[in-house]
């Protein structure tokens, strides 16, 4: 996984709340468990105005002109700024690796849905909560300039807008390691593996029958 240790980025705007995890990536592209390729599909139903099917030609199909991520100022936008409950609806991974894969790496909102959270650290995406009240200021911002710049540090917990405002959040001190050194469930695992073989070693002399 991607250490994750600061970035500056313009922002994607998308207002809107309860963002489910079917809309950010539909069921029908659930088939593949390899974490790449799903950046296409990103809010499939709302990028293009035609149903969309695994392996098929995005260059073919006609876009949603008026969805944010289809505009062409926030082309490359690295940072996604949506409202609350966002991932909400079923656990599937494929979301997050569809928002990694497509270029987001920092998500902020005034919350979001629990598993979805959670998965966001595992896969290099940082998510971050604010107050809603900064939230409503940020895309105050778009509405003066249809712009805003954002530098993020996530040593220092900190947003910088337009090299001017700052906001702090929070995070949880595990998960912040984790994504500083780019450590997945795995990399974490391996960080044992002298203890587990230890363990290995000492359960094979006390039941070798166990390993027959």
């Amino acid at each position: 996984m991607d250490a994750f240790k600061t970035l500056s980025s313009n922002v994607v705007p998308l207002d809107r709340a309860n963002v489910d995890t079917d809309a950010i990536l539909p069921k029908q592209f659930l088939k593949s468990i390899q974490r790449s390729g799903f950046g296409d599909y990103l809010f499939d139903e709302w990028r293009y105005l035609d149903r969309g099917e695994p392996g098929q030609r995005t260059e073919d199909r006609q876009k949603n002109q008026n969805f944010c991520l289809n505009q062409q100022q926030y082309a490359g936008a690295k940072i996604l700024l949506t409202r609350e409950n966002f991932g909400c609806g079923s656990s599937r991974e494929h979301a997050v690796w569809a928002l990694h894969d497509f270029g987001i790496r920092v998500l902020i909102a005034p919350s979001f849905a629990d598993i979805f959270y959670g998965n966001c650290f595992k896969n290099g995406v940082l998510p971050i909560v604010v107050n809603p009240t900064i939230v409503d200021s940020l895309f105050c911002e778009f509405e003066l300039s249809a712009q805003l710049a954002l530098y993020i540090s996530l040593e220092d917990q900190l947003i910088t807008a337009n090299g001017e405002t700052v906001f702090q959040f929070d995070i949880d001190a595990s998960r912040k390691h984790r994504l500083l050194n780019g450590l997945d469930d795995i990399d974490i695992t391996f960080q044992f593996s002298e203890k587990i073989r230890r363990f290995e070693a000492a359960q094979r002399a006390r039941e070798p029958w166990f390993f027959r």
